[in-house]
């Protein structure tokens, strides 16, 4: 057999696939951890105006359920444990004082689910925010820690609540870095960030990169206090 011959025959390589080639996440229902505050009612607002069915979680059913009555568009509420159970993706976006204990009260309930975390370790002083450094390196990887099996991803930190909660703008344009270890995973959370109107999900790396990207929500605080602004990331030639 010649050389030509076994070029040949070699199985070929398969095309790359199209980065923005993204699941149908339509189905899915999202449950939002710490759901009564500004951030994950914001979130909660955003995916449900998009379709998404969203179940709102709290310490208390009744907070939970009257944050989701106030938000209408078919939200529900519940106690943080009936909501992780109920839901297919779980974003945690609660304080992060309340981080770990949290997460570690709920591992059973949210064993087998896809967990994105959004909490960004913030301190403040005199000087304003400045970034904290978890002994696990991050939120996302103290969350991974704590939630041995669980999938766990890192999404959703740039993004101002005021401009989530506000219903009079249609789009938010901005961009979403996901970071996790299954990129299958990763691309249910870039397709859900997609459903909002203007943003776009985008793979930025593994959770060892995640610190980097909660520290920056830090940077964020000071130019929207500089410039009165609610300013996201945008990511450029992609």
């Amino acid at each position: 057999m010649t050389s030509n011959d076994a070029s040949a025959d070699a199985p070929k390589k398969a095309p790359a696939k199209d980065p923005w080639e993204l699941p149908d996440v339509s189905g899915l229902v999202v449950g939002v951890l710490g759901g009564t505050g500004d951030q994950g009612r914001g979130l909660a607002y955003r995916l449900a105006r998009a379709g998404q069915k969203v179940v709102l979680g709290s310490r208390t059913a009744e907070r939970a359920r009257a944050a989701a009555e106030e938000l209408g568009l078919g939200v529900e509420g519940a106690d943080n444990a009936e909501c992780a159970r109920r839901s297919d993706v779980v974003i945690v976006a609660v304080p992060w004082e309340g981080h770990a204990a949290t997460l570690e009260s709920l591992r059973g309930e949210l064993a087998g689910k896809l967990v994105v975390d959004c909490v960004n370790p913030l301190g403040f002083d005199k000087k304003g925010a400045y970034a904290l450094k978890p002994e696990e390196g991050s939120a996302a990887e103290q969350a991974a820690a704590l939630l041995p099996d669980s999938r766990v991803t890192a999404a959703f930190h740039h993004l101002s609540a005021v401009l989530l909660r506000d219903p009079e703008i249609e789009e938010i344009g901005t961009d979403v870095m996901v970071l996790g270890e299954v990129r299958a995973d990763c691309e249910i959370v870039q397709a859900l960030a997609g459903r909002i109107p203007g943003m776009r999900g985008v793979f930025a790396g593994r959770l060892r990169n995640a610190h980097q990207v909660e520290s920056l929500v830090a940077n964020l605080i000071s130019v929207n206090r500089r410039y009165k602004a609610h300013a996201g990331v945008r990511l450029t030639d992609i």
